[in-house]
């Protein structure tokens, strides 16, 4: 598992890289599917955690037309904090994405291969097709047959 570290100064250093990265450095990296653990680097605590909420928090930001979270929404997970015994919500939310994005990515997958089938590449293998049976046709048909070997014909 990759470390970053988090310095005072707010900066962040992976030191696997021995360089200083950015948030959108780490969302490339979640996006990669590389794991990292974020720690302090004066006392090791994690803060993984906290840098994921601002990846979020600057992802909201950044693209008003691509929100994810409402503020109907937010105000109910502020409500849920509130709760004499929470939901289990963040294992309700961990499975109801992991399905959302499985499900895309087979949707992602199922149209590929239809368009893989699309009726110009139906037409590309079949015109491959042909073009193979008609080689092998003029090869056969260039070779002497079975049939006048052992005949006595020229």
């Amino acid at each position: 598992m990759r470390v970053i570290r988090k310095y005072a100064n707010r900066r962040l250093y992976d030191t696997e890289q021995s360089r200083y990265v950015t948030l959108e450095d780490l969302r490339g990296l979640i996006l990669d599917e590389v794991p990292f653990r974020v720690e302090d680097a004066k006392s090791g605590e994690d803060l993984t955690r906290t840098i994921l909420l601002s990846i979020i928090i600057e992802q909201e930001q950044a693209d008003g037309d691509a929100q994810v979270f409402s503020n109907d929404l937010l105000a109910q997970f502020i409500r849920v904090y509130d709760m004499a015994q929470p939901l289990p919500l963040s294992r309700y939310l961990e499975q109801g994405t992991k399905l959302m994005l499985e499900q895309q990515q087979r949707m992602q997958d199922q149209w590929q291969q239809a368009m893989r089938h699309s009726p110009m590449e139906l037409m590309r293998e079949l015109a491959e097709e042909n073009m193979k049976f008609w080689q092998k046709t003029i090869n056969q048909a260039g070779s002497p047959d079975d049939d006048d070997k052992g005949s006595g014909k020229p």
